[in-house]
């Protein structure tokens, strides 16, 4: 018996923790059953995996250490499960994903892209080559782009010559477990701030930990991740003197109590995709402060609802100091905020009629 359901491949290089694995599985784990049969392919190993996948989705994994090495691979899988949807994420898969797609007429291939291309070059050591090329004709070729945020959605228009109606805008979903719940206000004696991200340059955890040297109260700032900046920021760390006021915890499935027992989130980064952690912060009730960048943190942050947005290192210092002295943020409206917008239902339909548009030969919005 033939099937009614939509099969929907989503393509990823492994199940190691990041933003794009997160989201993606997450999305192809909570399709609606009923229409979608989803399928995951992961082009890694299945002991990387960190993320759990609901039982509805097939998982191929395909052992190799490469995207690059994988493509026979990738097109035996895509002919034996002849999906609808193909769905990918990071740039040198979406990449890949545009160079195969022409010997797959049926199906529609969608890119999802992480990051406002323009700027978070200028955080990339690598110099521009083929692959930069490559990537850039390979968005011409998908047949729809998602775009986390209205800046990347901006910053494509401005530097790729590609048909506009391909482009979406679909912000991440808050993921399970980034739940409200009732509790007193939040009066930590010593405020407790926290940064959730990878440890690299774009990130700004330097600055974040020189403007801490300059506040006028006493504080405990947790740092969770790992990344190529460590040693330079451990380093830091004992230059100015923090030692005692500053953890360092690498890696957590507890991001969510971490969170919420926290007072404000302080992020320093200087370019985002769509930053998770930033709704997933608000979700738990604790507010945001950020520096002004792109990305999509002016679409997340409610200007004095759910945080704040600075300019400079004195704004970001004067800010710190004056919620020290009062946190008016109400945990609950902070939640509210990012849940009315974000929540996992609102966004999942947003995939599932992109899904369905894009494969009944629709306009995807």
């Amino acid at each position: 018996m033939v099937s009614d359901k939509l099969k929907i491949m989503f393509v990823l290089p492994s199940l190691r923790a990041g933003g794009a694995e997160r989201v993606m599985s997450y999305i192809a784990s909570h399709l609606d059953s009923s229409r979608f049969e989803a399928h995951l392919l992961i082009i890694g190993f299945e002991k990387d995996k960190v993320y759990d996948i609901n039982d509805t989705v097939n998982v191929i994994y395909l052992n190799k250490a490469r995207v690059s090495r994988s493509i026979v691979s990738i097109v035996k899988t895509l002919r034996k499960y002849k999906p609808d949807v193909v769905m990918s994420s990071i740039s040198h898969v979406n990449t890949m994903m545009s160079i195969i797609s022409p010997f797959f007429r049926k199906a529609k291939f969608i890119g999802r892209e992480a990051n406002v291309k323009s700027t978070r070059a200028q955080f990339s050591s690598k110099q521009v080559g083929i692959g930069s090329m490559l990537s850039n004709r390979s968005f011409k070729v998908l047949d729809a782009i998602i775009c986390q945020s209205n800046d990347m959605l901006n910053d494509f228009k401005e530097s790729m010559e590609i048909d506009e109606s391909k482009f979406v805008v679909i912000n991440n979903p808050i993921t399970d477990n980034f739940t409200y719940t009732s509790k007193s206000p939040k009066k930590n004696n010593v405020p407790k701030y926290i940064t959730v991200g990878t440890l690299h340059k774009r990130k700004g955890h330097e600055r974040i930990l020189k403007l801490l040297s300059k506040v006028n109260h006493q504080f405990h700032y947790t740092i969770i991740g790992n990344g190529n900046e460590k040693d330079t920021i451990e380093k830091l760390i004992k230059e100015l003197g923090l030692s005692k006021a500053v953890t360092h915890v690498p890696y957590t499935k507890e991001v969510p109590e971490f969170l919420a027992v926290s007072d404000i989130f302080i992020n320093g980064s200087f370019v985002e995709g769509f930053p998770n952690v930033l709704i997933e912060s608000c979700a738990v009730g604790t507010p945001v402060i950020a520096f002004e960048a792109p990305g999509g943190i002016n679409e997340i942050i409610i200007e004095g609802v759910n945080g704040h947005i600075v300019n400079t290192e004195d704004d970001y210092v004067e800010k710190l100091n004056e919620l020290y002295a009062n946190n008016y943020f109400d945990a609950k409206l902070v939640s509210d905020s990012v849940t009315s917008r974000y929540g996992k239902d609102i966004i999942l339909a947003k995939y599932e009629t992109l899904f369905t548009n894009l494969a009944n030969g629709k306009p995807i919005k």
